[in-house]
């Protein structure tokens, strides 16, 4: 049976009741309530997750909540505080508008945005950003807020009646207000994967702090990737990836992606490491956003006039369905990283379909090679190891009797998100793509090829995936790859004989 949320109906400040429990996070808890005072008007109630346990800290709380009431009716981009206080508990609260729409992080969960409405959302969230960054005057003194917790989980998405799609940027001031005092100042405020280097260092914080958490956003955005990995998910890990880690471009995460350069350049900017390297205010990036949106609005309108026009011409009833390319198609489809070099490697990559996500296996061969094993028993295999580090070894082996064996392998961190979500396809999926590149001639796919993966492999591939997602890294990456490769070399003599024992003359699939 489960237990009733002792908050519900809980009457705060004699004024707002609260009704359920709406979102919680490492900042707080989120209640939808009432305002009796206003006739059961319905609002947003957040308690910050940590009391306020002097006097320094409330006067601290009182100053940034009046702060942050003051920019919601300055912005239209932010949400509007319109109460804050402390409860019995020494807990401090916002009373907020309540908002019905979605988190940016489940909007792009579901597939990563198209370019006009990245242009629009973009252009809202900096438009909040300005506005905070320019500050106000309070209590005769110039007060800038700088949000310092830019995210996808901090920006809503409302549908709204009068302005279409509306961007508010929840938050603000709040990493700063529930930072301890002088006594606890080692503590760290913020979300890891956002966090610019000098957040990370503790340093005092200025506007390109935020630039560049909006550039780590805006990429993700665009491609539904992280441009930054960290070897671990701690504190150091991150640390090491946001000061020494470059950003990976658009074309390595995704090869088929088509953006204008100017508008990855203002992305990979904004990630600059120095802060001086990054735009030096909002209002630069919005001047970089402007000239895009006025491009593809105009393009976008001109294809209203078109269809305008089409409309008034007869339909032709065309009962043929039209056909949709087929997975093989989409991969043949494709040419080779620009970020990739022309040798014989071999790099595992995601391709998205208008259906599905493809896990596929990118190899480069001299032609011949290619030609030798296009008649070929496929074998596949997984081996995993948990410690030191987690890592999967993904092994392929092509054999015919006259050219013998041709090995592909590759390695997958799985404290990498990239990782993680090829090995939890391959579960889910039970198949994967071979894609063949011939040396020098990087511009087409020469061939395809499909391998299953037995049912007992899958199993242990979702087992993996989720058991990374918790596990402890306690060495480098490679000394997991090491011993992965050393087992690999015990394996393949007993590959090898179950390969040669097999009598086809077509190819064949087999799973280890």
């Amino acid at each position: 049976m489960m237990m009733k949320d002792p908050n519900n109906d809980r009457v705060l400040a004699n004024r707002y009741q609260l009704v359920e429990l709406i979102g919680k996070g490492a900042m707080g808890q989120v209640y939808k309530a009432k305002d009796l005072l206003l006739g059961g008007v319905i609002v947003a109630v957040k308690f910050l997750s940590q009391a306020l346990l002097n006097q320094k800290m409330r006067d601290r709380f009182v100053r940034e909540a009046t702060i942050c009431a003051w920019l919601g009716e300055k912005s239209n981009h932010i949400v509007r505080v319109r109460d804050y206080g402390v409860d019995e508990n020494d807990i401090s609260f916002y009373v907020m508008e309540y908002l019905q729409g979605e988190s940016l992080s489940e909007v792009i969960k579901q597939e990563p945005l198209p370019l006009l409405r990245f242009l629009n959302i973009s252009r809202q969230i900096c438009l909040g950003l300005q506005c905070a960054h320019k500050g106000i005057i309070f209590e005769g003194q110039h007060s800038q807020i700088i949000h310092r917790d830019i995210k996808p989980s901090n920006i809503l998405v409302v549908q709204d009646a009068s302005f279409g799609e509306l961007v508010k940027i929840l938050d603000f001031g709040i990493a700063k207000l529930i930072q301890s005092d002088g006594a606890q100042t080692q503590s760290f405020m913020g979300t890891l994967a956002y966090c610019s280097p000098e957040q990370m260092e503790g340093r005092e914080l200025d506007p390109r702090s935020d630039i560049y958490s909006l550039g780590v956003m805006m990429f993700e955005m665009l491609t539904g990737e992280m441009p930054i990995v960290a070897e671990s998910r701690s504190f150091g890990g991150w640390y090491r990836a946001h000061h020494s880690t470059p950003p990976r471009s658009f074309a390595a995460v995704n090869p088929n992606l088509k953006f204008p350069k100017a508008l990855e350049n203002l992305v990979m900017s904004c990630m600059a490491k120095s802060p001086s390297d990054r735009p030096q205010s909002i209002e630069d990036v919005l001047k970089g956003l402007e000239p895009l949106e006025q491009r593809f609005d105009q393009a976008r309108l001109l294809g209203q006039r078109i269809g305008a026009m089409l409309s008034k011409v007869p339909i032709v009833d065309d009962s043929k369905p039209k056909r949709v390319a087929s997975a093989d198609e989409i991969c043949l489809q494709t040419s080779w990283p620009q970020n990739k070099p022309q040798a014989t490697i071999v790099f595992p990559h995601i391709i998205r379909t208008s259906s599905e996500l493809l896990a596929t296996l990118w190899v480069m061969l001299n032609k011949k090679d290619i030609q030798n094993h296009q008649v070929s028993t496929r074998y596949n295999q997984f081996l995993y190891l948990a410690s030191p580090h987690p890592m999967v070894l993904w092994i392929t082996a092509l054999h015919n009797r006259e050219h013998g064996a041709r090995w592909l392998t590759c390695y997958l961190d799985l404290k990498t998100p990239l990782a993680q979500k090829i090995v939890r396809i391959l579960g889910e999926s039970g198949c994967y793509r071979l894609l063949f590149f011939a040396l020098n001639e990087p511009q087409r796919c020469l061939n395809v090829m499909t391998s299953n993966i037995a049912p007992t492999q899958r199993k242990l591939l979702v087992d993996w995936a989720n058991n990374s997602q918790t596990a402890i890294s306690g060495a480098q990456p490679q000394f997991s790859k090491k011993i992965l490769k050393q087992e690999l070399e015990k394996l393949k003599p007993k590959i090898l004989i179950k390969l040669e024992a097999i009598h086809t003359d077509y190819p064949t699939d087999i799973s280890g």
